[in-house]
């Protein structure tokens, strides 16, 4: 009984170790589903084989159960798992500071520099947008943000970050979505096939230099083969009486860089379209009517890592 005792307790003891050293680097690394795997199978295992621990020490464990101490450190533990699942600010703090994104493809923050997000569709490319605030940022209110990808027509092809709530402030976005959607609408309504067209665009077809699908931009089979394309931001402060804003920057993964700085690109007006009669919306230069709005943004820099081809 003592040498089975031992060798539970070994198993014990090293499968923490791997526990531990698995964890930490799930939080220093970028997301892997090795690393995730392995923490995950070994605390099944570990699970398991405390089962066992208990089991084989059951008479000395109840022991510790009638002490004080055993009770406190269980409240404690308690309390510690509570606050991590509420995941007040020093928490969120020192969460930020993981590499880890998830399996989700994007992270969203406003922080106190100002705004940031990431993207990581594939291991080959990771997308990196800072937005930093400007004197008119309120961080305890802070404005209103949609990001998202247009083909070299103009046409929307992915949404990256859609506004929380009501997206009346954003009205270029909107306006860009909602023909996207409609297009899509009236693809699937006449049974077409959507195979390599599951990001539609608007009712145009794709031109020289245009695709609808993310794929051909972000991350093309082959980088001489790679289409030109804009990521833009519309911004707004809800109740400044003042129009949203929206910049934008053209990437080109056939001629890539890694750090550009995003443009004023606008502001978006509500014009009708003779040719179609329809109402529709136009960016124009920024005029004298805008004052608190230039200042939202003091600058937006997008990094692009771009990993090797695969062979």
């Amino acid at each position: 009984m003592s040498r089975k005792r031992s060798t539970v307790s070994l198993f014990v003891a090293f499968s923490f170790i791997v526990l531990a050293v698995s964890g930490v680097l799930a939080f220093v690394l970028p997301f892997s589903i090795r690393i995730v795997g392995l923490h995950a199978l070994i605390g099944f295992a570990f699970v398991a084989l405390i089962g066992f621990h208990v089991f084989n020490n059951f008479r000395q464990l109840s022991t510790y159960l009638k002490s004080r101490t055993a009770w406190a450190a269980l409240v404690a533990t308690l309390i510690w798992v509570a606050v991590f699942l509420w995941q007040p600010a020093p928490v969120r703090s020192v969460l930020r500071l993981s590499c880890n994104m998830g399996p989700a493809l994007d992270r969203f923050e406003v922080n106190e520099v100002g705004m940031r997000y990431q993207y990581v569709p594939d291991p080959r490319y990771r997308m990196d947008l800072n937005v930093r605030k400007g004197p008119s940022f309120d961080g305890n209110q802070p404005p209103e943000f949609a990001i998202w990808l247009e083909n070299a027509s103009q046409y929307h092809i992915k949404t990256l970050r859609a506004p929380e709530g009501a997206s009346s402030h954003l009205p270029y976005w909107h306006f860009k979505r909602s023909g996207w959607e409609e297009a899509k609408r009236e693809a699937e309504a006449s049974d077409k096939d959507l195979a390599g067209e599951l990001e539609v665009d608007a009712i145009s077809g794709a031109t020289q230099n245009s695709s609808f699908d993310p794929a051909d931009y972000i991350v093309p089979d082959k980088t001489e083969e790679s289409l030109p394309y804009r990521l833009l931001i519309e911004i707004d402060q809800p109740n400044d009486d003042q129009a949203s804003l929206v910049y934008g920057v053209d990437i080109d993964n056939a001629s890539p860089r890694s750090y550009q700085l995003l443009d004023l690109v606008g502001y978006p007006r509500k014009e009708e379209n003779d040719a179609e009669g329809k109402k529709e919306w136009a960016l124009y230069y920024v005029d004298g009517s805008f004052d608190s709005a230039l200042n939202l943004i003091d600058s937006a820099l997008l990094t692009i890592e771009r990993g090797p081809e695969d062979d």
